[in-house]
């Protein structure tokens, strides 16, 4: 970092020009780092096959796969550790509680949309950001493939769950 001073103000050390601060490229402090961690080829890897990063997927797309893990695996924290967790409605509480989470995540994704979001950041890791991402039009298709990924998969999560002993039954005959 360092302070650019103006040739005209140097004379006035109260002059607010001589407190702007100047970030050269590639600066430390800025944090878009190489480290041995985000730039080596395993988590580049791992990280682009995530589906907010995997190339070729709609936005829509994206936003189901996301949906989908999220609503199966926000189930079991509602139901196992929810007021009703020692009740025989228990896994509905936490598929009814899970569709209200999705909701207003799928809300929240939505007004993020609508506030004119930034076009996203080149990083070390990611060095080619998805074009969906780049208005609110892709936000809000990422939001509906959210919200049925997510309704999806705590249905199924829900069914696993009410009829596991008819899977272990299945499965324990293997």
């Amino acid at each position: 970092m360092q302070i650019l001073k103006h040739p005209e103000s140097t004379q006035r050390p109260d002059d607010p020009r001589n407190n702007e601060v100047v970030f050269p490229a590639y600066d430390v402090a800025n944090g878009n780092l190489a480290t041995p961690i985000n730039s080596s080829p395993l988590v580049k890897a791992y990280i682009n096959a995530l589906p907010a990063y995997r190339a070729g997927l709609s936005a829509s797309r994206r936003g189901l796969e996301v949906g989908m893990a999220h609503g199966y695996w926000l189930i079991g924290p509602f139901a196992k550790l929810g007021p009703l967790r020692d009740t025989s409605y228990a896994n509905l509480a936490g598929l009814l509680s899970t569709i209200g989470l999705i909701i207003i995540s799928t809300i929240t994704i939505s007004a993020y949309a609508y506030s004119n979001p930034p076009q996203p950041t080149a990083t070390i890791t990611t060095p080619n950001p998805p074009a969906a991402f780049r208005d609110g039009d892709g936000w809000n298709d990422y939001g509906s493939g959210f919200l049925i990924g997510g309704i999806g998969g705590a249905t199924i999560a829900y069914f696993v769950l009410n009829n596991i002993a008819l899977l272990k039954s299945l499965f324990s005959g293997l």
